[in-house]
């Protein structure tokens, strides 16, 4: 049945193929769609036929947890997490060490660090990372609430967990000479990561050892 419909769709994209242009609502959907990371045109077509093809309840969910997305979620007020309540279920626990916080560069990153199962601490989440040629500065990341969350004398370590990318480690070295203080800990993840990578692909064992293996800054 799948095949069925999967060859279904690719028959109804050559014949809209060969038309010069789509019918506007068709069109304006594709757009939409582009928009999305790694989606393409014809991936974006496939998906826009998909939805054409669905019922009128199944086209209305989508649209409505699109909807509810936007309404429904927030930053945590304490560290930026994407979240449903303020503060977030990792501010807000009362078994997680308060004291230490790992800092990530998107919300995305958490998942990443959560499957080691062995990090109890809470997160900052940055929001990006320090990348003069794409305009971002430390003033375009949410690095404020951080330093008044270390100001308070209520945390012991900062770890730094941004990306070991260019930007990543531009980032933790900026984050590093701000964060200095007194009886404060700054740590940085360990190269489990590969160098260029990006944690949010990063298995457990690798995500692990770079916890385990972070290193004074």
């Amino acid at each position: 049945m799948r095949g069925q419909r999967a060859e279904s769709e690719h028959k109804d994209l050559k014949h809209w193929g060969a038309m010069s242009r789509f019918a506007q609502p068709m069109a304006r959907l594709i757009d939409e769609l582009k928009k999305l990371p790694g989606v393409g045109t014809k991936s974006a077509q496939r998906f826009a036929f998909h939805i054409l093809r669905s019922s009128e309840e199944d086209a209305a969910a989508l649209a409505n947890a699109v909807l509810t997305l936007r309404a429904k979620l927030r930053l945590c007020s304490v560290c930026n997490n994407i979240t449903d309540i303020d503060p977030c279920v990792y501010c807000s626990s009362a078994t997680r060490n308060q004291r230490v916080i790992c800092v990530v560069e998107e919300a995305t990153n958490i998942a990443a660090v959560e499957k080691t199962r062995h990090y109890n601490g809470v997160y900052h989440v940055l929001h990006g990372s320090i990348s003069p040629i794409h305009g971002m500065g430390p003033e375009q990341l949410r690095i404020d609430n951080l330093l008044k969350r270390v100001e308070d004398g209520q945390v012991d370590e900062v770890i730094l967990a941004t990306n070991p990318t260019v930007e990543g480690e531009a980032t933790a070295t900026y984050l590093s000479g701000q964060l200095r203080r007194a009886g404060l800990r700054v740590t940085r993840i360990a190269t489990g990561i590969p160098a260029g990578g990006d944690i949010e692909y990063a298995d457990e064992v690798t995500m692990l050892k770079a916890i385990e293996g972070r290193r004074e800054l």
